[in-house]
């Protein structure tokens, strides 16, 4: 399995790990399912705390995390986004993470759900590949009425970079596949 195929099938989830006992020297954490509820989450942190041998131990951080197609978490975020770019990486797949992080991060997670529902064209081999298809559905009676000298010449390619440089159209890259966006949602 290459490492594309790999990132597309693991489940986001993060390591949680007890400040009170690394900075004893110890390494206190565990591995957390993110897919899953804000609640659930803290939850198992709090189990995970609670197996502490320091007096107290209340702070915890993010120190690893996977399965997020990308897209940086920092030690100090919020549950509440780490669960909900999760559950719309279960939803939509990793495409929805590097949505996330293409717009700036987990502050932008309205913005992402906003794209991926309103303006998410699909995933493509290659922008030209798109950009056929969509020439094709919107005027292919047009198309099929030119000589074959002139149809089999038309630069895709050219019309797809066009269309991402006049904002009509962006794109994201995962693994082999450009996923297209409409750019004015």
């Amino acid at each position: 399995m290459n490492q594309d195929e790999t990132e597309q099938t693991i489940k986001p989830r993060i390591y949680i790990a007890s400040l009170a006992d690394y900075n004893a020297g110890r390494l206190l954490g565990r591995w957390i399912d993110a897919d899953q509820t804000a609640e659930e989450i803290r939850a198992e942190i709090a189990e995970m705390l609670a197996e502490s041998r320091e007096v107290v131990a209340e702070e915890w951080a993010i120190h690893d995390y996977e399965g997020f197609a990308g897209l940086a978490l920092s030690e100090f975020d919020h549950i509440d986004d780490v669960a909900s770019v999760a559950a719309g990486v279960a939803e939509h797949g990793p495409v929805f993470a590097a949505l996330a992080g293409h717009f700036g991060g987990l502050s932008y997670l309205e913005e992402a759900r906003k794209y991926m529902e309103e303006g998410y064209r699909g995933e493509w081999e290659s922008l030209a590949d798109y950009v056929q298809e969509f020439t094709e559905d919107c005027y292919g009676d047009v198309l099929k009425g030119l000589p074959d000298f002139i149809r089999y010449h038309i630069d895709f390619d050219g019309i797809a970079s066009d269309m991402e440089m006049g904002g009509d159209i962006f794109t994201i890259e995962i693994g082999r596949k450009i996923h297209v966006f409409d750019g004015s949602v």
